[in-house]
Order: structure tokens, then C-alpha cells, then sequence
């Protein structure tokens, strides 16, 4: 029971695991982006904050400035040299921007800024009413030691990182609530197979031993016809049990792999399958060359008559099927009503169903991909609406 409740939610995981993929990289990519738009105001608000800091400390400077320029500009003919300060360095410049004297280390200059950052230095502009030494703009400048800048990218990466890891455990638990109802259908739908697959092994059985045993010779030809009706609803059933059952039971079990005849085994399968055939009166074109792979037999049969089962129940009435073996390969086609190209990667994913009048429960090309893979053989799928499929192992 253990082993049982396991596969079914192994089953889950696929389906389920995309979902949350595709939800969690979605709401990912959106947390990302409004951490980054917040992170870019914070950034430039902090900036604005410390420059608003400075500018009160390099106002003073520049003030101190003003006066000595001023004391150079009435004693000009005694005293030539410019004034210095080891806090901060400066410029002049005329009312029409034209350098008047400078010992900036920076010559980015924004005349249409107060304060600004250039490169790894801190300007500030001010302007003065009186033109000392023909001096309209001052420029003061002190060096950004970048402490700022360090704090902000820390507190950015660390708060980001918080709010990103918070966010997305939130959504994952978001995801799983939402999920939640599809995976509690889906293991419903689970039980409900596992437990009518129970449910069929007694009666099934019991019918298909009983046509076995009858004498169809002493029949007239109107029970004939409808004992043949009762087989091919039985072989039916019986497909679909024995699907059913290796999702169950006979998957979990160790595999036992042998040297197998595919040619002998086809033939076996096509004359098992042979009254769902006449049913609808199709053809079967045979190519089969000696060909043999080593694996389970039990698993070549069901990826054998899924195909087989296939192409019988969506083939056109008075159709044709058509088997192409070579060692090493095996081709089923038929003349059927064919799949939709965009719908090819999607027939082998469990309880789809792209005929909704034809019988089922959309598992039997899962178990053949479900086989395929497990032994890294290949399979593809051609197929023309209206005209056909075709599907070819490589092995």
C-alpha cells in the first residue's frame, strides 16, 4: 500500500513540479523587479540625503572662500597668490563660464547644479553677488570617500535578499494552496482507477475464459455475431485493465529483462488484436524483418499494444495499419483521423485526450513513453490531421 501511495505521487510530481516552475519563475522575475525599481529610489533618495548632509559643510567652505577671495581682491597689488585650504580646493569662473583660476582635480562642471557628484569628487556651486577679481561662480570641491555608497549597497543586497527570500517562500506557499485542488483531483482520479482496476480482474477474466470455451460451431450465425461483439468489448476492457494494472502494480515490480523475437511478438500482438480489427474492417500491411532487443517482456507488450490499440481505435473504418520492423527500429502507422501538429508534445502526458468520443482514460501512451524512457530508446511522432499517424522506436 506503501509502495502504491508512493507511485501515485511520484505521478504527481511531473505536472505538478511545471506548475510551480513556471508560477515561482513568473512571480520571481516580478519580486526581482520591484526589488530592483525600489532598490533604484532608495539609491537615489540616500544620494540626495547625503548630498543634502554636505552641502551644508561645503556652503561653509565656501564662504570662507568669499572672504579671502575678497581680502585678495582689494590687496591684489600687494598679495598675488591664490587662496588655498587643505580641507577642499577651488575654482573661479566669469559670468560667462570661462575659467578664471582653478585648482579642482575634477573638470567636470555643471554650472546648472548646486551640488552634484563628479566622478569621485563632491562640487558645490555658488554664486556670488559681487564680482571679486571678475569672479561669478565659485566651485568647491571635496573628495567622495564612497562610505556612503558602500552602505547602500550593503543595506540594498542584504534587506533585497531578505525580502526576495521572504517573498518567494510566500509564494511557493501561494503556489501550493493554489495547487492543492489539482492535485487532490488527480489523486482522486488515481484511487478511482486503482480501485476499479481491482474491481475488473474477477469479471474480466471470468468472460474472456467463457468465449474462450464456447463452441461457436454450433451457434447460429446471429449468436455468433453477438458473442463476437461481447469479445471485442471484452478485449476492450481488457486492454484498458491491463494498462491500468502496470500503473498500479506491475511497474513497482523487478524488471526481468530477456532476449526477445519483436517480429514473433508483433505477430502475437496482431492476432490478439484481430477481432478489434475486423470490427472496423481494417487492413494490416506487414514489412517485419528478423529483428530482437533485449528488455522486459512484459513492458515491450504494453508499448506494443498501446500502438496497436491506438491506431485501431482513431483509425478511419476501412483503414489501413501498416507495421515496418528492422533491427534496430519498429514503425506503426495508420489512416486514421491524425493529431494536430501542435498537439504532438502533448499525447504522451497522462489523461490527455484529444478524441473525447473514443474511449479511455489517456494513459497508454504515457506508459509507452513512460517505457521508452526508462530504457533510453527514442520515439517519434509524424502525424497529418485527417490523413494519419505515424509512430517509429528506435532502439
Amino acid at each position: 500500500m506503501l509502495v502504491s501511495k508512493n507511485r501515485v505521487t511520484n505521478s504527481l510530481l511531473k505536472s505538478e513540479k511545471q506548475s510551480l516552475l513556471r508560477f515561482l519563475a513568473l512571480y520571481s522575475t516580478m519580486v526581482m523587479i520591484v526589488i530592483v525599481v525600489l532598490s533604484f529610489y532608495y539609491y537615489q533618495t540616500q544620494e540626495k540625503l547625503m548630498l543634502s548632509h554636505q552641502r551644508a559643510i561645503l556652503f561653509k567652505y565656501a564662504y570662507i572662500q568669499t572672504k579671502r577671495l575678497k581680502v585678495l581682491h582689494h590687496f591684489f597689488d600687494e598679495k598675488r597668490e591664490y587662496p588655498r585650504d587643505p580641507r577642499f580646493k577651488s575654482a573661479i569662473y566669469d559670468i560667462e563660464y570661462k575659467k578664471i583660476f582653478s585648482l579642482l582635480e575634477n573638470g567636470d562642471i555643471h554650472f546648472d547644479k548646486e551640488i552634484y557628484i563628479a566622478g569621485k569628487h563632491i562640487h558645490f556651486l555658488k554664486s556670488l553677488d559681487d564680482f571679486y577679481l571678475g569672479t561669478k561662480y565659485m566651485i568647491i570641491e571635496i573628495k567622495d570617500d564612497g562610505l556612503w555608497r558602500t552602505m547602500i549597497w550593503k543595506n540594498i543586497l542584504g534587506y533585497g535578499l531578505f525580502v526576495f527570500v521572504f517573498f518567494l517562500l510566500f509564494g511557493f506557499y501561494l503556489a501550493k494552496l493554489f495547487l492543492k485542488p489539482m492535485r487532490d483531483s488527480i489523486m482522486l482520479l488515481d484511487r478511482f482507477i486503482k480501485d476499479a482496476t481491482h474491481e475488473l480482474n474477477t469479471p474480466l477474466s471470468a468472460i474472456l475464459a467463457n468465449i474462450e470455451m464456447m463452441d461457436t460451431q454450433a451457434m447460429i450465425e446471429k449468436n455468433k455475431t453477438k458473442l463476437n461483439r461481447i469479445n471485442i468489448a471484452a478485449k476492450t476492457v481488457s486492454i484498458l485493465y491491463k494498462d491500468l494494472t502496470y500503473l498500479t502494480l506491475e511497474q513497482e515490480k523487478k524488471s526481468e529483462e530477456t532476449e526477445i523475437d519483436v517480429k514473433k511478438l508483433i505477430e502475437n500482438r496482431i492476432e490478439y488484436f484481430a477481432v478489434l480489427a475486423q470490427s472496423k474492417k481494417l487492413e494490416y500491411v506487414l514489412d517485419l524483418q528478423e529483428a530482437t532487443i533485449f528488455m522486459d517482456r512484459r513492458k515491450l507488450v504494453r508499448v506494443i499494444d498501446n500502438l496497436i490499440s491506438n491506431a485501431i481505435k482513431y483509425n478511419k473504418r476501412n483503414g489501413t495499419i501498416g507495421f515496418r520492423l528492422r533491427q534496430g527500429s519498429l514503425s506503426i502507422w495508420d489512416t486514421g483521423i491524425g493529431i494536430e501538429e501542435s498537439e504532438i508534445p502533448l499525447i504522451f502526458d497522462r489523461y490527455i485526450r484529444f478524441n473525447q468520443s473514443e474511449g479511455g482514460f489517456g494513459v497508454g501512451l504515457s506508459i509507452v513513453k513512460q517505457v521508452i524512457d526508462a530504457y533510453d530508446m527514442e520515439i517519434e511522432v509524424s502525424s497529418i490531421k485527417g490523413e494519419g499517424t505515424k509512430m517509429e522506436i528506435r532502439w
